[in-house]
């Protein structure tokens, strides 16, 4: 088994199981017609048929619900627990999963007072008639929410929250990891599970399948099967009169999980990384991982931050709302997850048959976070781009001569294409020719075209230039266009340059030939010293 050495060997060589899915989904359950005042006051007087809409009307509905609730625990003999301040939840949800026994089934439920938008009644006064009447407006209040943790046999474990006070919004939180191993299990498929996701799997291809299955239509009737099964805070009347939940979501997150041959190889890629992409936060770098555009009024903070626990780091990645989080997940697996709280972030509304759009958004940057790490450390791939180029090729029985890096002909050939770059209809054999031969200091008419069409022949089968279909023009490609700006570049602004500092007979002032003044020093000195002087 051999030692990775790179953020490239880790990805290619050393993952034994790779899943992508989508992790936990926090949603929104709410009646859209209750979201605002005058749809409030349309539910108690042209709904229910009372004369003023007051929150004095809300508090028999609440009482009902609440009433509801204690019967509903009751009558399925499970606990009402109240949460203690600073009390991890899910702490306790896991505790009574522990001694779970059933297919399905309501685990607990747990109360907690929590912060809640609400509607309420203030007096206004009539400027006529000096009478004062009641009008509804928004507020916050907090109020008490109750928690079903429950078990589903398709989804696993999930809770719904509702709020005990008008409009009763509520919240679902699943998580679609636990979704994929009820499915694998449900198909026979043989797996290991890491905490929320998966260590190893007898077939991967068809658990991928599974998670990619996960849709809007299936949470949205986990949702509907639930609201008939629990306590209702609307009659079948309000249900029937259009007074339903809709589902819209507030936070989704996208998992992709890597798992490692060994612990070393996790810790290998964390030191690399940390190393070499702290600027990945940067909103240059930010764009190219969100595939988006950042420019000074892109509103929110771009960072990258490395959070340790214990000696596990984990890097977190801010993007307006949304961040990425790539840790090593119980030292077995490299999870990279993208968590996005507010869809608005991408343009993409927030209803839940929106989800297809999110899952590209998420999956995409976690791939292209990977692929900026793996291409910021693997010299391989710059190593197999110079060779494509300066070493001859071999296409289609074809042999394409070499463009050596050095060769000035080379270099001026690349010039060429640089500003050819700009021609919508590309260039002809004369068009090059005509711009070459000054680079080259002969005349155009001494260039013969057969010279042209080896030139042309050789920088189109090394990829540098196509061949325009239907016509004798062609046009640089992506690839060329990178090659030749990086060689003329590299040529005429490093190596010539520095290289006249270092080799001018006349002693120039730099501070490059300083520092190679230095270094040969530092040489002749330790030589020196250690007897080797002829």
């Amino acid at each position: 088994m051999t030692i990775a050495r790179s953020v490239a060997d880790v990805l290619s060589d050393h993952v034994t199981l790779e899943v992508e899915c989508i992790d936990r989904m926090y949603l929104n359950l709410y009646v859209p017609k209750l979201q605002y005042e005058m749809g409030v006051v349309g539910f108690f007087r042209n709904h229910l048929g009372y004369t003023f809409a007051s929150s004095a009307l809300m508090d028999p509905i609440t009482k009902k619900f609440v009433k509801d609730i204690e019967q509903f625990v009751e009558s399925e003999d499970i606990d009402l627990v109240t949460f203690k301040k600073g009390e991890h939840k899910d702490d306790v949800a896991h505790a009574y999963l522990a001694n779970f026994n059933g297919d399905e089934g309501v685990l607990f439920v747990g109360k907690a007072q929590e912060k809640s938008t609400t509607f309420r009644t203030e007096k206004r006064k009539n400027p006529l008639t000096g009478k004062t009447y009641p009008w509804i407006v928004r507020a916050t209040a907090l109020v008490n929410h109750y928690h079903f943790y429950c078990v589903d046999q398709d989804f696993g474990p999930f809770f719904i929250k509702f709020g005990s006070y008008f409009p009763y919004n509520a919240k679902l939180c699943i998580n679609g990891n636990e979704y994929s191993k009820c499915q694998a299990a449900h198909a026979g498929i043989d797996f290991q599970p890491l905490d929320n996701g998966f260590a190893s799997c007898g077939d991967p291809k068809q658990l991928q399948r599974i998670c990619n299955r996960l849709s809007a239509n299936k949470i949205d009737a986990l949702a509907r099967k639930w609201l008939v099964r629990l306590p209702h805070p609307f009659t079948g009347k309000d249900r029937r009169a259009g007074y339903r939940y809709d589902i819209s979501t507030l936070q989704a997150e996208f998992s992709l999980t890597q798992v490692l041959d060994r612990p070393l190889t996790g810790r290998v890629f964390f030191e690399e990384v940390i190393r070499d992409n702290l600027d990945l936060g940067r909103p240059d770098q930010v764009s190219l991982i969100f595939d988006r555009r950042v420019n000074r009024r892109t509103p929110g903070r771009f960072r990258t931050r490395v959070i340790t626990e214990g000696v596990t780091p984990s890097i977190h990645i801010d993007y307006k709302h949304t961040k990425i989080k790539q840790y090593h997940k119980l030292g077995q697996a490299l999870r990279t997850e993208t968590t996005i709280n507010d869809t608005r972030d991408f343009g993409v509304g927030r209803r839940l048959h929106n989800l297809p759009a999110l899952r590209e958004i998420g999956f995409s940057a976690n791939r292209r976070l990977l692929d900026v790490q793996r291409t910021s450390s693997d010299c391989n791939i710059g190593e197999e781009a110079f060779a494509q180029v300066c070493a001859p090729v071999m296409v289609d029985a074809q042999r394409g001569p070499a463009l050596r890096f050095g060769d000035p002909r080379v270099q001026a050939l690349l010039s060429v294409l640089v500003a050819f770059r700009l021609l919508l209809r590309g260039f002809s054999n004369r068009d090059l020719r005509t711009h070459l031969a000054p680079l080259l200091g002969i005349d155009p008419s001494a260039m013969t075209a057969g010279r042209m069409t080896y030139d042309l022949r050789r920088l189109r089968l090394h990829g540098i230039i196509e061949r325009i279909p239907h016509t004798h023009r062609y046009h640089l490609t992506p690839f060329g266009m990178q090659v030749a700006v990086f060689f003329t570049c590299t040529y005429n602004r490093l190596l010539r340059t520095g290289l006249a500092e270092l080799c001018d007979p006349v002693p120039i002032d730099t501070q490059l030939r300083r520092q190679f003044d230095r270094l040969e020093g530092t040489i002749t000195h330790l030589v020196q010293k250690a007897g080797l002087a002829a």
